[in-house]
């Protein structure tokens, strides 16, 4: 005798049949259409503010430490500045398209990526995102639009890392500097790009990062936040649709190794609290899917080792410290 579910998700209703229980998938309510225009301004501010800092980026790294005049003009600066923008825009994309297609691909209701410009010093952003308008229907969906954007970043990461890598160059360490010297973490990745452009350094000497390896650079550390395995991170998604339910307990460990790290360096301290501040207002449980009992499959789960390999491959203690101020 014929089942009696019907869905649009094959996936559904296998999983259902194996079980003998009946899911109902309830289409999403009809949506205005997107307003583009909103997203295309969110990056075209973003380029701006992105290419800005870049232009910082490729004075430090032309200038090496010393006090010299540029001897380019504003617009020669200005593609200059191009280097660092649009290669973290592609890094960034690449991740939210990854969990935008991923959503396409399962009929989930998603919002084109929003980047989110910011005109700090550093890195000229805070990121991009996506809003997923609806609940996610099963473990196998979830999974798979969790993983999709660190994934699909990752595999534009790599590449613009060598590139950046390449187009760096070893310098002597200043033994004075007027100025703040920010030190930033060599996560496993930037050490092995690093070891085989140059070799080993020698004392006494550092890798002057161009504007793209410094994009990849920040592209491991947005890598390494999205991949923390608390709440409704990527992370938490892709652990949730591996354990179920105890991904509570994987939730509250991430949170004290958190607030462990910031006792180690202050760059973590902000995102601790945002971790804290999210728990707080959805809940430390994952929503839950309607196949929360049915296991993921084999190849899932080496896709979710291979998730904890790109997060060990990110990961750097200290990201970020000061170094010196010598006047």
């Amino acid at each position: 005798m014929g089942s009696p579910f019907r869905s649009e998700f094959p996936e559904i209703r296998d999983q259902a049949e194996s079980s003998a229980r009946e899911y109902v998938y309830v289409m999403p309510v009809s949506r205005p259409p997107e307003r583009v225009w909103r997203h295309v301004l969110l990056l075209a501010l973003t380029l701006l503010t992105t290419t800005y800092t870049g232009i910082n980026h490729y004075a430090s790294y032309y200038a090496g430490f010393k006090a010299i005049e540029l001897p380019f003009s504003f617009w020669e600066l200005a593609l200059r500045g191009l280097w660092y923008s649009l290669s973290i825009l592609a890094i960034l994309g690449a991740h939210e398209f990854g969990h935008y297609y991923a959503c396409r691909y399962y009929g989930v209701d998603a919002s084109l990526p929003y980047f989110l410009p910011v005109p700090v010093p550093l890195t000229g952003t805070f990121g991009a995102f996506i809003r997923i308008r609806q609940q996610i229907p099963t473990k196998r969906a979830l999974f798979d639009i969790g993983i999709a954007g660190p994934i699909a970043g990752f595999v534009v990461l790599v590449p613009v890392l060598m590139i950046g890598m390449y187009m760096s160059r070893v310098i002597e360490s200043p033994k004075d500097f007027d100025g703040v010297l920010l030190e930033l973490g060599e996560p496993l990745l930037f050490k092995a790009a690093t070891w085989l452009t140059f070799g080993p350094v020698p004392q006494g000497y550092t890798v002057s990062m161009h504007p793209v390896a410094f994009a990849a650079w920040f592209g491991m550390f947005a890598t390494t936040l999205n991949l923390f395995p608390a709440g409704q991170t990527d992370g938490g998604h892709i652990v949730y649709a591996v354990i179920g339910r105890n991904s509570l307990y994987v939730s509250i460990a991430t949170i004290v190794a958190l607030i462990g790290l910031s006792f180690v360096s202050t760059s973590w301290m902000v995102w601790t609290v945002l971790m804290v501040a999210m728990l707080a207002i959805f809940g430390p449980r994952h929503p839950r899917t309607g196949d929360e009992h049915v296991p993921l499959d084999p190849a899932r789960m080496w896709l979710a080792a291979f998730a904890v390999v790109m997060f060990v491959l990110c990961f750097a203690p200290v990201p970020l410290e000061v170094v010196d101020l010598v006047k």
